[in-house]
């Protein structure tokens, strides 16, 4: 059994290139930040210091002091890893910072463009321009305003609102025309086309895309009689399609951590070609066969799922393990995937500042540094070989991507670990049942059908355990985002991971999470604080957007809008535990205040939906009817002077009196404009009226109909207000739904100003999180669920 770890082995691990890998890593990181010029100096002080250092270390050769002189040569490392890095990143810069191009983008010119697709494209949820789809291209050859043409190799981002872009191929070549803009920094994208037309193909796809494009057209096929969550779940399994899959299940699986298995990564590669390893082995093929018989399976593999920049990544990492293996050297895998990292960041440095690499990474290092030991360790404890192994590996990869993880989230799951140890005996069944369906898809459309419907069984489980794990009470805990977050989480799980390697330790630790899990788990699942006694309105933090919740009775609510997306607005609703909604309106069909509207019908019945006279914009109000519709919910309309009691709640139509056309916003200013009133509070709800709709309610109503306690500021705080309408309400509560860092400048400072002088305490979602008013003596008072850890204010 030579070559094949022991257990229990004490060999320390190969980390002899880390140092170069970790600081190339982290030179091209700080380059695409910072740009090319302090890159540079940067690198030429460290060359200094490492030339110096290599010459030092020489002249010890033969001396004593191994200690020394095995830490200076780590120093030496990291000083190569620190000038490659710089070098690398920075000839890009260079590139990409090319004088005409720049100049082209900052002044928005119109431009011809040649481009090279070098990704799928991809939709992207927008609540200005609906449909939006963005394009990661190559810039070929570009022709500017004046008939100049601009020869040029640099990426370029296209965000297109024509669907012809849809089917476009990775490798394809075509021409557009559209404006340059400034890109946003942070990447090697040298430009940013926004265009409106189609592309003008030019040429063919290589042998290979039009192949995957074949056999993922096939897939798809075959998964169109499914039901839509396992069968829009099992092509992004497959080979990262994830065109079909239900926003829900896709928000499921992130609140759970089982985000990885809706792209392509890693662990797809460990699975295919560990099935060709297993086969190998088990045919007594020697090392050598094996490695081979692997490779040619993953390059099958990557021409099946499209040899895009992020595939390829998926491939080398997920690769590096096995191929070790496979050649009977366990120990080489840590130097690959150190000279793997090094030789990948230095082709592309964009990959650095991508997230998905540094899972990736750190996922394969997980693996390969602590399920063995954890594995072992287990199974010195008597736990069965298999189970040992399928502890270990979750529990591994999470610990590792956890840092990461929670910079982009500011959580921190409790329920990820869990989760992917039950979704482990269904991902490698639905992993290769799905290849085989793509690959008899084109030859036996019937066959890949009915082995579709096979794997879109431990597909189905995948999706169970999604659902049931993000409605967890206290699943998830809250945490600083972006890089502190990061580096403090890392600390801490440095710390205990060494600090556990003590049994003592590891006893006190493991009596410490207990105690505090039992401690803390039941006052976060029966004393919350949330949504708080008394509260007569909820203002959701969802973002640019409306979406505001009157109680009716306990677990019944009214919604007023669903905000632009859904997940926020169902996150709110599960926090106020509202299984039922008594009542949905739309106070206008404006994709930020009707984007969510399945976010609300998630998990809840939905009674009837109300709608404004105004039917535009078209879009909005055909996802409103299509959501009541696959809801069973009763499709009403009204008008001013109509009244809803609904429980505890009351509602009252003041607007719009008639319809309002020739405005600045037509669809702002024929808004539903109501009076709610709870537990008598009077809340004021003008959805996105402006200046002319305001005007016009105001001299068809009384004062006494208009005042109230509370006021939704209409249009997220818009300049666009009428004063005479603003002097009716006289509210003691001003709530402003406003998205952080939006670029429309919501809300006006004057109008805060004005609210405050009045004597209104003015509050915003974008700066204190949910918002909940109160009755309280016999006034109102807010409560502020506050910023989520992590976001920026």
């Amino acid at each position: 059994m030579s070559g094949q770890p022991v257990l229990g082995d004490p060999t320390p691990p190969d980390l002899r290139l880390a140092g170069l890998a970790v600081a190339a890593w982290l030179t091209a990181l700080a380059g695409l930040h910072v740009g090319a010029r302090p890159l540079l100096l940067m690198a030429g002080v460290v060359a200094v210091l490492t030339a110096l250092s290599t010459v030092h270390l020489l002249g010890r050769l033969g001396q004593p002091r191994a200690v020394t002189r095995r830490y200076g040569w780590i120093a030496v490392a990291v000083g190569l890893g620190v000038v490659c890095g710089a070098a690398g990143t920075s000839a890009q810069l260079a590139v990409r910072d090319s004088p005409p191009i720049r100049a082209l983008s900052e002044a928005r010119a119109p431009v011809t463009a040649d481009l090279v697709v070098r990704d799928d494209p991809r939709s992207i949820r927008s609540a200005g321009r609906p449909g939006m789809l963005l394009v990661p291209a190559r810039l070929v050859r570009l022709t500017g305003p004046d008939g100049e043409r601009i020869h040029a190799s640099v990426r370029l981002l296209v965000l297109a609102t024509d669907p012809a872009w849809r089917g476009l191929l990775p490798g394809q070549r075509v021409a557009a025309e559209g404006r340059l803009g400034v890109p946003r920094g942070g990447d090697l994208t040298a430009a940013v086309l926004s265009t409106t037309g189609p592309p003008e193909r030019q040429g063919e796809p290589s042998w290979a895309q039009r192949v995957a494009g074949t056999l993922r057209a096939g897939l798809q096929r075959a998964c169109a009689p499914l039901p839509d969550d396992p069968g829009g779940l099992l092509p992004g399994l497959v080979v990262g399609d994830t065109s079909r899959l239900p926003p829900a299940v896709e928000e499921d699986f992130q609140a759970t951590g089982m985000t990885h298995l809706n792209a392509v990564s890693g662990s797809n590669v460990a699975i295919v070609v560990g099935a060709v390893l297993l086969l190998a082995r088990w045919a007594r093929a020697g090392p050598w066969l094996a490695a081979g018989l692997c490779g040619v399976a993953l390059v099958g593999f990557v021409i099946l799922v499209r040899p895009s920049p992020s595939v390829v990544r998926a491939a080398t990492m997920g690769a590096i393990g096995l191929a070790a293996l496979a050649a009977g050297r366990p120990r080489a895998a840590l130097p690959a995937l150190a000279a793997a990292i090094t030789v990948l960041v230095l082709v592309d440095p964009d990959l650095a500042g991508d997230a998905g690499f540094a899972l990736s990474v750190l996922a394969t290092g997980g693996l390969l540094l602590l399920a063995p030991r954890w594995r072992d360790g287990l199974r010195r404890k008597g736990v069965p070989s298999g189970l040992a192994e399928a502890l270990a590996v979750p529990a591994a990869a999470q610990v590792a991507c956890g840092p990461v993880v929670a910079a982009i989230s500011s959580t921190v799951s409790l329920v990820a670990v869990p989760a992917n140890l039950l979704a482990v005996p269904a991902i490698a069944p639905a992993t290769v049942l799905g290849v085989a369906a793509a690959v008899l898809s084109p030859v036996w459309p019937s066959g890949a059908e009915f082995v579709a419907w096979l794997a879109s069984w431990p597909a189905w489980w995948l999706v169970v355990i999604a659902r049931h794990g993000a409605r967890l009470p206290a699943g998830t805990l809250p945490w600083p985002g972006g890089a502190v977050g990061a580096l403090l989480l890392a600390g801490l799980t440095v710390a205990l991971l060494i600090a556990v390697r003590r049994p003592l330790v590891r006893r006190l630790v493991a009596v410490v999470a207990v105690a505090a899990l039992i401690g803390a788990l039941p006052v976060r699942l029966l004393a919350t604080g949330w949504p708080p006694p008394g509260w007569v309105v909820v203002a959701c933090a969802v973002g640019q957007g409306d979406a505001l919740v009157l109680p009716v009775a306990s677990g019944r609510a009214v919604v007023i809008d669903a905000g632009p997306e859904p997940g926020p607005v169902d996150a709110c609703l599960r926090r106020l535990r509202v299984r039922e909604v008594s009542l949905l309106v739309v106070s206008h069909f404006h994709a930020d205040h009707v984007g969510g509207v399945a976010g609300v019908f998630r998990g809840r019945r939905v009674a009837a939906v109300l709608t404004p006279p105004s039917t535009d914009p078209p879009g909005g109000r055909d996802a409103v009817h299509a959501a009541a519709a696959g809801g069973r919910a009763a499709l009403l309309s009204t008008t001013a002077g109509a009244r809803y009691p609904i429980g505890g709640v009351d509602l009252l139509v003041l607007g719009p009196p008639y319809p309002l056309t020739g405005t600045r916003s037509d669809p702002n200013n024929n808004s539903l404009i109501l009076r709610a009133t709870v537990a008598g509070v009077r809340i004021l709800l003008p959805g996105d009226a402006e200046t002319e709709e305001q005007h016009a309610v105001l001299t068809r109503v009384t004062p006494e109909q208009l005042r109230a306690d509370v006021l939704k500021v209409a249009h997220h705080g818009s300049a666009y207000q009428d004063e005479g309408f603003l002097d009716a309400v006289r509210p003691a509560v001003a709530l402003v739904p406003v998205g952080v860092g939006n670029t429309y400048g919501h809300p006006n400072p004057g109008l805060l100003a004005r609210l405050s002088k009045g004597g209104a305490r003015v509050l915003r979602t974008d700066t204190d999180g949910d918002l909940a008013v109160v009755r309280a003596g016999g006034g109102v008072a807010v409560v502020r669920r506050g910023v989520p850890p992590g976001r920026p204010p």
